[in-house]
C-alpha cells in the first residue's frame, strides 16, 4: 500500500524537492527559449503550420524574436545559398552566449536535391556555423519540429553551468 501512494506522490516530503543550483537555471533555459526564424524556402512555409493553434510551438516556451542580440537560438529552415551563408554567420555571431542553432530539412542539412547541381547552394548550413539539432525532412511534419525542440531542450537541461566556467578558467590559465 505505500508503494502505490508513492506512485500517487513522488515528491512526498512537506514540498521540499532536493537538486541543485545548476539543475534549477538549466530547467529554466530550458522552458524560456527565445528564437530568431531565418526562413529561406519551403521548410520556412510549414513552420507557419507550426506555429498555429493546432501544433501551438510556443507551448514549449519559445517566443520569436526579431533581433540576434534577444535570441538564444536560431533555427535555419530551408536552402541556404552562397550569398545567405555570410548573413547567417553574422546573425550567428551576434547572438550572445549561449547560442544554438537548429538546422531543419534537407536543404539547409545538407543541400537538399539542389546539393548535386547548384553551384550556389551551400552544402549544409553545419559548413558555416555549429549545429545543435537536425530536424530531417522534405519539408519535415510539424511532429518532427516538436521532436527537435524537445531535443535542445534536453542538450540545455545536461549542460554544465558552472564546471564549463571553472574549465575555461583552467584553460585560460594554462596558456599563460
Amino acid at each position: 500500500m505505500g508503494l502505490l501512494n508513492k506512485l500517487d506522490d513522488p515528491y512526498d516530503g512537506g514540498g521540499i524537492v532536493l537538486g541543485t543550483v545548476e539543475d534549477l537555471l538549466n530547467w529554466g533555459r530550458s522552458k524560456s527559449n527565445w528564437y530568431l526564424h531565418f526562413g529561406l524556402a519551403c521548410c520556412a512555409i510549414e513552420f507557419m503550420a507550426m506555429n498555429a493553434s493546432h501544433f501551438d510551438f510556443m507551448r514549449f516556451g519559445t517566443i520569436p524574436r526579431t533581433s540576434p542580440r534577444q535570441a538564444d537560438f536560431i533555427m535555419i529552415t530551408g536552402t541556404v545559398t552562397l550569398k545567405m551563408a555570410d548573413r547567417i554567420k553574422i546573425l550567428y555571431e551576434q547572438m550572445s552566449e549561449p547560442k544554438y542553432v537548429i538546422s531543419v530539412g534537407s536543404c539547409s542539412n545538407c543541400g537538399g536535391p539542389y546539393w548535386e547541381h547548384g553551384y550556389h547552394v551551400l552544402k549544409g548550413v553545419d559548413k558555416i556555423i555549429p549545429v545543435d539539432v537536425y530536424i530531417p525532412g522534405c519539408p519535415p511534419r510539424p511532429e518532427a519540429f516538436e521532436e527537435g525542440m524537445i531535443k535542445l531542450q534536453e542538450k540545455i537541461n545536461k549542460q554544465a553551468i558552472f564546471n564549463k566556467r571553472k574549465k575555461l578558467n583552467s584553460e585560460n590559465e594554462e596558456s599563460k
